[in-house]
């Protein structure tokens, strides 16, 4: 293991440069194998994998999900037939008390498995909750039954070419490149249940980027929902391959962190410890670069509602990888614990939502740099065995 010494760290601007051999090393801190379940569905050939489910199935594990949870188990007993469960032990009970935003993770999942299916020929006829829909938390009742049905005259989805180059953008945006609301129009086209709006005057954007930090603050400084991700941080290229869900912190930068105590997670924990203000300092470059935001609201909440929002969802982030935009979701001002009540209402005020309406997603945009496929479990995985 590389030494400590073998860093020189600049604690304000939080750069590390390398030193010595240090060099060689960072450029075998790739968590590659993570992402390996991305390779394998390029390499499929729509038709020619035989069982057109494992086809859909290698698509549908990309989907974005909170906290890249994953929670999504498949059963294939029955011929032809995909019934997709909630696995309850990915749950994110501090952020996610009522499993809504999970819930349009698992939209998100059907979406694309019903694309992918569309490619081979097959169209996915979907039962949502067939035993009932779970409230106030998801149980181990089936989400969906998926009926794949060879039919030729299935329709396929241009959005599909995006699949492979949609990825969720936490880098800093470009400030010198503005967002079009005539583009953002134009990605409105994508969504077919949801009510989506966006922002991008200047006066909005900065209201937003205030009301969207503040949110995070809240988050963080909350020691519950803070404790939730910190526990879920997969830091370096052994945590995130061995554990290839949750929040990834690859690369030379964080492991030379780590190396040098600066990733320690009781610190990440101490709102006055020097490793909370440079995580929030590193956290807020997110908000100070957000150039558009995109949201969804629906007309009601109830569970098909969020698997409608996420099946929209996918859509436009793939609509918005097509336009050349990068996206991130700000879900935090969305989330319904107690700290976060006055910052929910005063959101839901800023974006014009209605009594009624239930706001699912909000999303920064802007003009980010190219980035790598986040880790995800291979789909053997993710398929429930008799």
């Amino acid at each position: 293991m590389t030494s400590r010494r073998k860093f020189i760290t600049i604690l304000g601007g939080g750069i590390i440069v390398a030193a010595g051999g240090v060099g060689t090393w960072a450029a075998t801190r790739d968590p590659a194998r993570a992402r390996e379940p991305w390779e394998a569905a390029k390499m499929l050939e729509a038709g020619t994998s035989g069982d057109p489910r494992i086809f859909a199935l290698s698509h549908a594990i990309l989907a974005p999900n909170p906290h890249n949870r994953q929670p999504w188990i498949a059963e294939l007993s029955t011929p032809g037939e995909i019934t997709l469960y909630f696995d309850t032990t990915r749950r994110l009970p501090e952020t996610d008390p009522f499993d809504r935003q999970l819930t349009i993770g698992l939209g998100c999942f059907v979406e694309l498995l019903v694309m992918a299916a569309a490619e081979t020929g097959h169209r996915a006829d979907v039962s949502l909750f067939p035993d009932g829909a779970p409230q106030p938390l998801l149980d181990e009742r089936p989400v969906a039954r998926i009926r794949l049905v060879a039919d030729e005259t299935t329709p396929r989805d241009p959005l599909f070419a995006q699949v492979f180059l949609r990825h969720t953008n936490r880098e800093a945006y470009d400030t010198a490149r503005p967002v079009s609301a005539q583009t953002l129009d134009g990605i409105a086209a994508s969504v077919r249940s949801a009510r989506m709006d966006h922002a991008t005057g200047a006066e909005e954007v900065a209201a937003l980027r205030t009301l969207t930090w503040d949110a995070m603050e809240i988050e963080l400084r909350t020691y519950r929902t803070m404790k939730e991700s910190v526990d879920l941080m997969r830091i370096g290229k052994a945590e995130i391959e061995a554990y290839p869900d949750g929040i990834g912190l690859g690369g030379p930068l964080n492991e030379g962190l780590e190396l040098l105590g600066l990733m320690d997670r009781q610190a990440m924990l101490d709102p006055d410890s020097m490793v909370f203000r440079e995580g929030m300092k590193a956290q807020k470059v997110q908000f100070d670069t957000a150039m558009g935001f995109l949201w969804l609201a629906t007309p009601g909440n109830a569970r098909a509602d969020q698997i409608a929002a996420g099946r929209d969802y996918v859509r436009m982030h793939l609509a918005v990888t097509e336009a050349g935009l990068s996206l991130q979701p700000f879900s935090q001002a969305l989330q319904e614990y107690e700290e976060m009540a006055g910052t929910y209402a005063d959101m839901r005020s800023a974006l014009g939502i209605g009594e009624n309406e239930t706001l699912q997603m909000l999303v920064r945009l802007g003009y980010g740099p190219e980035i790598k496929a986040s880790p995800r479990w291979p789909l053997e995985t993710r398929i429930r065995t008799a």
